[in-house]
């Protein structure tokens, strides 16, 4: 689907993002582990955490109800049942690194697949200390890309650190080390996200967390009965970077999460200079929740994003890149190798596409250089089926000078259904689907 944006005038409002799609999975996954029902508020239903529903269904594990209340009914941590069929992640990399670490806990035989994007994503990064907890995973490339089967085991505790800042990798060992008998530590070296302990912690888990070391004694069984999950930060950047670059801009954006893990992208606007409040901070099962309010006008500035910001704002980094076009100056991103391993090589496109639109943008090995003050004109662009590519050519062409057509724009429906929706209401812009 091709979607057509025209410059904005106007972008003012209130509203709400849909449910953070990282704790979605994870509340997905771990109120199935409880013996009992539980039920989730605010669940983000898109690609992404359809795709764990569905393979949670497939273990055995029974829905009811839709994203305003959804009940799982739990099975414990040894009721899931062997699948009958190949479970697909479809195009959900967090689906299928989790499940591999729950997987890996099973004793019995499973196959995991995702779409041609996701079969072309490392998992040896995953299934090496899995195998190392004694879990037999193997597959196309020597165990490296999906399909991969795997033969579950008792598992043994774990004792890892690791290698780089992912979250994906840090919980799928938590996850797995759910179904051992004794400690299980991991170190980090640079924080990455926690949602997952978090979570663990409110939900029971014997879990402590010291400086940069996890340490977890299991077993033992998980307890919750309601579950609520904020507003999804990630999503929201898109609808923060664009009232920050309107100069009549004024947003308030309800309800969004505020990990500390997360918020990367709020530092960043504030250090470029963007009028950025953060109001009514509450506390949602364990997770930070407020509201954020935000205002155009400002003039931005270009900064250096490098080191231990990159984990905390990776997926931010191409609305980022598009905020940094409007900058006075030059914005330079280091460290953020990792953005060539999501659903497009984010580096390549992003360059390749806003160049299209008149930005003056160099690819790095591992980030970009982006020269700022750019006057971009409309063109047409592609997603290449990347759903953070689609929003932040969107927010692009609300400043553009003329109207751009953004091809595969459906892709969007991978983390926010309704996002063209939702910009079309508080811009008023003249979008047109084909």
């Amino acid at each position: 689907m091709d979607i057509t944006i025209e410059p904005g005038e106007h972008l003012q409002g209130q509203i709400s993002v849909p449910g953070d799609k990282s704790i979605s999975h994870r509340a997905l996954i771990l109120s199935s582990l409880v013996e009992g029902p539980v039920e989730i508020e605010g669940l983000l239903e898109a690609r992404d955490t359809l795709a764990t529903l569905n393979c949670l269904q497939k273990l055995g594990v029974e829905f009811q109800g839709d994203n305003k209340a959804l009940k799982v009914k739990g099975v414990g941590i040894r009721g899931y049942r062997e699948p009958d069929n190949v479970l697909n992640a479809e195009n959900s990399a967090t689906t299928a690194r989790l499940l591999l670490g729950m997987l890996s806990g099973q004793p019995f035989f499973s196959t995991l697949t995702g779409d041609d994007s996701l079969r072309n994503r490392p998992m040896g990064r995953v299934c090496g200390p899995l195998k190392q907890m004694g879990a037999f995973i193997d597959g196309r490339g020597k165990g490296e890309y999906l399909p991969l089967y795997i033969r579950g085991c008792d598992l043994m505790p774990i004792h890892y650190q690791l290698p780089v800042a992912s979250a994906q990798l840090k919980s799928a060992l938590l996850l797995a080390a759910l179904f051992t008998r004794g400690v299980s530590e991991i170190i980090e070296s640079v924080p990455a996200r926690d949602h997952t302990e978090r979570m663990l912690a409110y939900m029971g888990g014997r879990l402590v967390k010291q400086e940069k070391k996890i340490t977890l004694l299991a077993p033992f069984a998980l307890k919750a009965e309601r579950l609520q999950i904020p507003g999804d930060v990630s999503s929201a950047s898109f609808f923060l970077v664009a009232a920050a670059l309107h100069p009549h801009g004024e947003l308030l954006i309800n309800e969004v999460g505020i990990n500390p893990t997360r918020t990367g992208i709020i530092d960043v606007l504030k250090k470029m200079g963007a009028a950025v409040k953060i109001l009514n901070i509450r506390n949602c099962n364990g997770e930070p929740v407020a509201d954020l309010y935000i205002q155009g006008g400002s003039s931005l500035k270009g900064i250096e994003i490098d080191g231990e910001m990159i984990p905390r704002l990776i997926d931010e980094i191409p609305v980022i890149a598009v905020a940094a076009l409007f900058a006075e100056g030059e914005t330079v991103i280091k460290g953020a190798a990792e953005l060539r391993l999501k659903e497009t090589d984010r580096l390549r496109v992003l360059t390749v596409e806003l160049k299209k639109m008149g930005a003056v943008i160099e690819e790095l090995p591992d980030g970009l250089v982006i020269k700022g003050k750019a006057r971009l004109s409309g063109a047409r662009c592609s997603s290449h089926g990347d759903h953070r590519i689609a929003m932040a050519l969107a927010v692009a062409a609300l400043s553009a000078g003329s109207e751009t057509v953004i091809q595969e724009a459906e892709a969007v429906d991978i983390s926010f259904p309704g996002f063209f929706e939702l910009l079309q209401r508080i811009t008023a812009v003249k979008l047109s689907a084909g």
